[in-house]
């Protein structure tokens, strides 16, 4: 009897729980239940796709484009539609701890529980971070998402009309049994430019990596298996009955069909002749990338002083090659008494430091000042020196010059006397000119 009641009890709570969550989707979040538009489903209907068959979803950062495939008839994938993505944080580059604000890269698995049709971001749904192989790397961080609102801090972010159509698309697979659906992300399309262009960078281990699982996909055009042993990926591998995949554990022994390995190897073979001519061909410069978990670390701290409140540069800071780090000068906004504390604390500071800049400067001005009117001085004192002088000179000139008449001519013997009295004038005129320009400098 009260086995009876206890399940009737659960029963009952089971049914509750559905109509409150039923009941919420359709009373707070109608855009959840928003139909794919008649243009997408006829493309579906035409390349063999129906409204509840399976899907997976691919992104691409560097291209800014998450592309949604579905499985046709035949149970390949096809590309059903693309978006822009509106807007995603940090570089290209995996994301290593908590508030790094690097958007994830890898291969990653959305179930039913993780759609969320009332988030404060219009729709979402967390993407699965961190992984096996996030977590078998010490890699931390939570509740990254695909999501609307076209705003990211380490998310996926899309329009809130685009996020209905891709929050749809998971919805009806769900509705159609599909359990999870996969979502691969990755850095920029894997080709063989690409990867040349990045084969110098400290992530391009990871990315060869992820490729392995990129390259899968576009053989075989399904989602490939994916497991982790010895804390990396692999991808379409068969483990012996009895054994498993260990996130930290050495890989067991695996199998492959013989079809699949050939045609990569064939894929791969065609793939390094890309590379080696891409290589010595002319590509774009590479886009920034996270420069590991040192610079992961410095934008973690960052963001941990943004959230106390702390007036931080708006943007974080970046990894220079030679491991300095570099922040922009531009302060954020103040949204806490803390910050609001320190705003005032810099304010003062800046104040404080410009009035003693104001004080020096009135210090050298009244130095300069009291220079300009000294070397003034010196100058009117000069020159009227040099005024006294030259009117004794002019005087002691004029007193000893030859005086002559009109009526009475010069005798012979007197020219001479006049002369020597002439030059006698002139010479002591010269000395009197050396002191003056001995004295002045001249």
């Amino acid at each position: 009897m009260l086995a009876t009641l206890a399940r009737t009890a659960l029963l009952i709570a089971a049914i509750g729980v559905a109509g409150c969550n039923d009941s919420s989707m359709k009373d707070f979040a109608p855009h959840a239940n928003k139909p794919l538009p008649d243009k997408i489903l006829a493309s579906m209907k035409a390349k063999g796709m129906t409204r509840t068959s399976p899907v997976m979803a691919r992104i691409f950062k560097e291209e800014g484009k998450l592309e949604i495939w579905k499985a046709k008839t035949n149970g390949r994938y096809d590309l059903v539609a693309s978006y822009d993505i509106c807007k995603w944080s940090g570089k290209l580059g995996p994301k290593y701890t908590e508030g790094d604000r690097q958007a994830p890269e890898g291969f990653y698995t959305v179930r039913p529980a993780q759609m969320n049709p009332r988030s404060s971001y219009h729709l979402a749904f967390n993407i699965g971070y961190p992984n096996a192989y996030d977590r078998a790397n010490g890699r931390t961080g939570s509740h990254l998402m695909v999501h609307g609102a076209c705003s990211s801090s380490g998310c996926y972010s899309m329009t809130d009309a685009q996020i209905e159509q891709i929050y749809a698309f998971g919805r009806d697979a769900f509705q159609g049994g599909q359990t999870e659906f996969q979502i691969q992300a990755f850095p920029f399309r894997m080709t063989a430019a690409n990867m040349a262009r990045y084969r110098k960078d400290p992530n391009y281990e990871f990315w060869k990596m992820l490729k392995v699982g990129y390259d899968n996909f576009e053989i075989t055009k399904v989602p490939p298996k994916v497991d982790v042993c010895e804390k990396r990926y692999v991808f379409n591998q068969v483990a012996p009955d009895g054994e498993s995949f260990d996130p930290t554990g050495a890989c067991p022994a695996t199998t492959q069909p013989d079809s699949l390995k050939s045609a990569f190897n064939a894929y791969q073979s065609t793939y390094e002749a890309a590379f080696n001519g891409a290589v010595r061909a002319s590509v774009p410069a590479p886009k920034p990338t996270i420069g590991g978990i040192k610079e992961a670390s410095i934008v973690s701290e960052w963001s941990k002083k943004r959230a106390r409140g702390e007036r931080v540069p708006i943007e974080p800071p970046s990894l220079n090659a030679d491991g300095s780090s570099t922040a922009t000068a531009r302060m954020g906004r103040i949204d806490s008494p803390a910050g609001r504390k320190m705003a005032a604390l810099d304010a003062e500071k800046a104040a404080k430091q410009k009035a003693e800049e104001q004080r020096l400067a009135a210090i050298e001005a009244a130095k300069a000042e009291k220079a300009a009117a000294k070397a003034q001085a010196v100058a009117e004192k000069a020159t009227a020196r040099i005024n006294s002088l030259a009117e004794e000179v002019e005087a002691s000139a004029a007193a000893e010059a030859p005086v002559a008449t009109a009526t009475i001519a010069s005798t012979p013997a007197a020219a001479p006397a006049a002369t020597q009295a002439v030059n006698a004038g002139e010479s002591r005129t010269t000395r009197l000119k050396k002191k003056l320009l001995g004295m002045f400098g001249g």
